[in-house]
């Protein structure tokens, strides 16, 4: 998985097509990733001692990583990244404008 926690995305498939965010979280196992206001559901807690009217809060839920794409930091468009070696270490890079990310 070439996404790493703070990278801003674009997700290109699913209920929030057109919506961007930063990583929060990666799960590379999973290939999943959760971005900030994208996948948002509400969950029911149940009332306890400590909040005993209980409540609804709302969670981001993973999306699988093949539905989001990087934006570029140069054009601000979604692309594809690659992998190439500047000065001995193997860095990350967008393949439309050959930024280093």
């Amino acid at each position: 998985m070439n996404l790493l926690v703070g990278d801003k995305v674009i997700v290109i498939a699913g209920n929030d097509k057109g919506k961007q965010g930063t990583i929060q979280k990666v799960y590379p196992k999973l290939n999943k990733v959760v971005v900030e206001n994208v996948n948002v559901r509400k969950k029911h807690k149940k009332p306890t001692q400590q909040n005993p009217e209980g409540s609804i809060v709302e969670v981001y839920a993973p999306i699988d990583a093949s539905n989001v794409m990087l934006l570029d930091p140069k054009t601000k468009k979604p692309t594809r990244i690659g992998h190439k070696e500047v000065k001995g270490k193997k860095v990350r890079y967008a393949k439309k404008s050959g930024t280093v990310l």
